[in-house]
């Protein structure tokens, strides 16, 4: 009986241990290749804003990170740099500057969703019409699966 249940636990270890790995992964390898780097240079020259991604905010830690230059015009956002890899990242426009969950949850409501974020070394999203950038300060990028602030820089 002893025997059966060691098994039973250490299976179901192993099991769960798969299938976060999984989670993890997944992202990373049906993951879009990002535009080049000429690409993200030449969308960046009509930039409005620049702000700088950095590993050390309050919110962001070893699996949840951004790093390298964001770029802002009224009609596009331009990252260049890396994205920890993960699922379902969501790039938002906020009013204040937050830089960890519970700060972003606070704002959320006024916080307007710019994008879809799939690829993790760099990006160009389309502003929506109506989305004024004078209306917010910072940009943010937001895991919706599970809630987990990734980062975020303040652009004004």
């Amino acid at each position: 009986m002893i025997r059966w249940l060691v098994l039973l636990v250490s299976h179901g270890g192993m099991l769960a241990i798969g299938f976060a790995l999984g989670v993890y992964f997944l992202p990373i390898l049906t993951a879009p290749k990002g535009p080049d780097a000429a690409v993200l240079a030449e969308a960046s020259q009509s930039a409005e804003y620049q702000a700088a991604l950095t590993r050390d905010l309050k919110g962001s830690d070893f699996l949840h990170w951004g790093e390298g230059s964001i770029s802002l015009s009224q009609d596009k956002i331009v990252h260049t740099g890396a994205l920890s890899p993960g699922p379902d990242y969501k790039l938002y426009l906020v009013k204040e500057f937050v830089e960890d969950e519970a700060g972003f949850e606070a704002v959320r409501e006024s916080a307007v969703q710019i994008a879809d974020i799939n690829t993790f070394d760099g990006f160009i999203a389309d502003v929506p019409d109506g989305v004024n950038i004078e209306d917010y300060t910072t940009v943010l990028v937001w895991c919706e699966a599970f809630s987990e602030f990734i980062t975020a820089a303040k652009y004004r």
